[in-house]
């Protein structure tokens, strides 16, 4: 006598019928299909055993209702990208939520490398440099009137030349005489220390920091033989072909200031009134 091989739910026989196995129990394929089938997200109709079950993140679909929701065309082994849970072909979707290009306003298509900058994208082969009209890729660049330059270019298109060197300024920079020096160039011309942050004068249009022009160039003290650099709005005495500090224009004798005051001349000296008296 034969065994009898029936479905494990509804316990018909299977003999002579359709089954499919499902840890290791039988069962007829009604009875499969109704509790074990997924059901397809675009028709809503269970996925029988007889069709193919494309699934996409716990999301199932019959062969047939797979595809773009915006153009219809199938996705069956095709990229595609979703969107709020709406699966998409690559062309719907560049075209409604792909970025445009900078440059040739056309689609910057997903996968792609972009080259983005404040709010804009660009192809790679479409972000080069307005001048040379090479790829900028991940090198430095400037930007100037909304267009690109490479950092070379721009050197040479718009930086200003320092004097003394010639070479371009990029960044900070002296203005002399309405001409621009790079800090390091902006030199002394008795010590070669850097005059950028100090005090400085001039002679001849040739820059000077105030030691090396008071002891090149400045009067000296009659009183204290020291510089006398009149620079900054200090004051000093002249008189007869001499100068003195302010401090310095004292009385040879008594040392009272003489500034704003009478004053005797004794050969080198300068006296007060007073002390003048006994010549």
């Amino acid at each position: 006598m034969t065994e009898r091989y029936d479905c494990h739910y509804c316990k018909e026989s299977l003999f002579g019928k359709k089954y499919v196995l499902r840890e290791e129990n039988p069962y007829c394929v009604k009875c499969y299909e109704s509790l074990y089938s997924n059901a397809c997200e675009e028709c809503k109709k269970p996925i029988g055993c007889n069709s193919k079950d494309l699934s996409y993140k716990d999301r199932h679909w019959h062969e047939d209702c797979f595809h773009c929701f915006q153009c219809k065309r199938s996705l069956v082994d095709k990229p595609f990208s979703a969107k709020e849970e709406q699966l998409l072909c690559t062309e719907c979707y560049s075209n409604e939520y792909s970025s445009k290009c900078h440059e040739c306003k056309k689609t910057v298509m997903p996968g792609t490398r972009k080259m983005e900058h404040k709010g804009n994208s660009w192809h790679e082969t479409c972000f080069i440099c307005q001048r040379c009209q090479q790829p900028i890729g991940t090198k430095s660049f400037i930007p100037k009137d909304n267009q690109n330059y490479c950092v070379p270019c721009y050197e040479k298109q718009f930086a200003m030349q320092c004097v003394q060197c010639k070479k371009p300024i990029t960044t900070g920079g002296v203005t002399y005489r309405d001409q621009p020096w790079h800090k390091d160039c902006f030199l002394c011309t008795g010590c070669k220390n850097q005059l950028s942050g100090q005090r400085f004068t001039s002679r001849d249009d040739f820059p000077y920091c105030l030691n090396c022009f008071c002891n090149l160039y400045a009067k000296k003290c009659a009183g204290c033989t020291n510089p006398i650099s009149g620079i900054g709005g200090s004051k000093y005495i002249s008189f007869e072909e001499r100068q003195w500090h302010n401090d310095c224009f004292n009385c040879k004798k008594c040392s009272v200031s003489l500034v704003g005051r009478g004053f005797l001349a004794e050969r080198d000296d300068v006296l007060c009134p007073e002390c003048g008296k006994d010549i």
